[in-house]
């Protein structure tokens, strides 16, 4: 899990966002009026012998006054959120856990109205081995509020990228939370994908 920055000053793009779209179901493109939602990926181990395979999920809050400006703050596996309203259940450095390899809780009903926009997606490490989706084996997503799944994805739009959004939640003032599915590939490492991940949709 190394190779993550926590200073914005720190984070440079490095990529525009491939126009991709992963071979998901998503159950609408736009469900509104969400409250709470995880988000669990999942991934299968590196053969004997091959370096550990290490992916992470991560959360970005935007102002509603520069929603695709910098984040407010980021979550990831060593960063909570002031508030304690995203926050990881579980955390992976290989994918040998049992189910799902990381859970990622997002209490949209909780954020502070200064809030406008959250970003989530899937990071690769890439130490100590460089790789892209097409070299992860099997992995999945699953976005869903209580038993109601939103939206499963493989990746298999984006195996050339490094990192992908997997979810966008978006509300115009005090109206009810939206949500956006669709996976955008980019190829950053994670110490700049927080950054550029927020650029992604922009209107």
């Amino acid at each position: 899990m190394a190779g993550w920055t926590t200073g914005l000053a720190c984070w440079a793009v490095q990529a525009e966002p491939q126009a991709q779209r992963g071979r998901g179901s998503p159950v609408n493109a736009i469900n509104k009026g969400i409250r709470k939602v995880e988000i669990s990926l999942k991934w299968d181990p590196s053969p004997a012998g091959d370096p550990p395979t290490d992916l992470d999920l991560v959360a970005a809050t935007y102002l509603a006054s520069d929603p695709y400006g910098d984040p407010a703050y980021v979550v990831h596996f060593d960063s909570r959120s002031p508030d304690g309203t995203i926050y990881l259940n579980r955390d992976s450095q290989d994918g040998k856990g049992f189910g799902w390899d990381e859970v990622l809780t997002v209490e949209l009903d909780r954020l502070d109205g200064r809030y406008a926009r959250v970003m989530v997606g899937v990071a690769i490490q890439q130490r100590p081995a460089q790789r892209t989706f097409v070299s992860v084996i099997n992995p999945a997503l699953r976005i869903r509020e209580g038993y109601t799944v939103m939206a499963e994805d493989d990746f298999g739009g984006v195996l050339g990228s490094t990192a992908a959004t997997v979810a966008e939640f978006v509300r115009e003032g005090s109206s009810a939370w939206e949500f956006r599915s669709g996976i955008h590939g980019f190829e950053d490492d994670p110490a700049t994908f927080t950054e550029a991940m927020g650029k992604a949709r922009r209107p």
